[in-house]
């Protein structure tokens, strides 16, 4: 059955996670660098009005971490393609589809561990919610529900390319001006006019103005005046769900396309 081969996948991957326990050690490393650097050396010299730096990074960071960790989907999947695993599932009787979805589920533990490891770190420099636990549980789903979906796009991209190397180095590219020309570490009013314009239009500004409603961090800040600012929640699940209807079938039907080469 479908469901059984993705739950075997699924597992097979969890286990090379505890197998490989510099994974998670390097998948939460560099997040945990980030809340340090931020709010301790530059927290002091940023100010967020009717609100601390810290509550208003976090956010920043929970953003940057789930976007990042869902890269592991395209490296992963290129990296199967060059040792071959994919060839060797090819040879079982299970459905091609499975081995996509258990690694994307996979790659959905690891964000959700490493977003757990992120709120006790922030936790522990001051990082607070506040606007009850169902908000808080709210704001965690749309972490986990955008990282899925994106976790699909690279997915494809570790499909086409079939190297690691290259996943690496296209990602980062595309990935790091989408967090830093973003409102994840400053306001975007603080920006030069085209960025702030830009900015505004981010969809990872809209993910982490989300998640800062949902856990009461945004202070008095005003609001930018464009949709996905004042409607972040919305704009965030709206796009994640389009992702999953975009890329879900185009991942599939090209790794179709690869694994009968």
């Amino acid at each position: 059955m479908w469901a059984g081969d993705v739950a075997t996948v699924t597992w097979r991957n969890l286990i090379k996670f505890r197998r490989n326990p510099e994974i998670l050690l390097f998948a939460v490393l560099q997040p945990i660098m980030f809340v340090l650097l931020f709010s301790q050396v530059y927290g002091g010299s940023i100010e967020i009005e009717g609100g601390n730096y810290t509550d208003y990074l976090m956010a920043g960071i929970f953003g940057q971490t789930v976007l990042f960790g869902s890269t592991f989907s395209g490296y992963q999947m290129a990296q199967d393609l060059k040792e071959g695993m994919i060839d060797r599932f090819r040879t079982l009787p299970m459905h091609d589809s499975a081995v996509l979805f258990g690694r994307t589920n996979a790659d959905l533990v690891l964000n959700a561990v490493s977003v757990v490891i992120m709120m006790i770190s922030g936790a522990v420099v001051g990082w607070r919610f506040h606007e009850g636990w169902l908000s808080f549980l709210a704001g965690v789903g749309i972490l986990l529900l955008f990282s899925y979906a994106f976790s699909w796009v690279m997915a494809l991209l570790g499909i086409v390319v079939r190297t690691p190397e290259v996943i690496n180095n296209a990602s980062f590219m595309i990935l790091f001006p989408l967090t830093f020309i973003s409102n994840a570490f400053v306001q975007t009013d603080r920006l030069p006019a085209v960025l702030e314009a830009f900015a505004n239009w981010n969809p990872i500004s809209a993910l982490v103005q989300a998640v800062r409603e949902l856990f009461g961090n945004t202070g008095a800040a005003a609001t930018p005046d464009t949709f996905p600012m004042q409607n972040p929640i919305l704009t965030t699940v709206a796009m994640s769900l389009l992702m999953l209807a975009v890329f879900v079938p185009l991942a599939v039907n090209r790794f179709r396309q690869a694994s009968s080469r």
